[in-house]
């Protein structure tokens, strides 16, 4: 997770455009012939795709981009310090 890449992405795609991306990179990951690593990348684009997302919806829900983005963020690393 990358929040300059999440603000990049919040900035400049709709939500329905990384819906579809995210679906495209879900289906790549199912292939037989995708390595580890590709997985992996995919995996962190994934992520930061789904982190724009959220952001988008905080925004929609009345949030400021700054304050969505910090709390996406904080709520990571909480679950990450579990």
């Amino acid at each position: 997770m990358k929040i300059p890449v999440i603000r990049q992405l919040f900035q400049n795609t709709t939500p329905a455009q990384l819906e579809t991306t995210l679906e495209v990179l879900e289906a790549f990951c199912e292939f037989r012939g995708v390595s580890e690593h590709e997985v992996d990348v995919a995996g962190e684009m994934i992520t930061n795709i789904c982190g724009a997302l959220e952001v988008h919806q905080m925004v929609k829900d009345g949030a400021v981009e700054k304050d969505a983005l910090n709390a996406f963020g904080q709520k990571v690393m909480g679950s990450i310090d579990r």
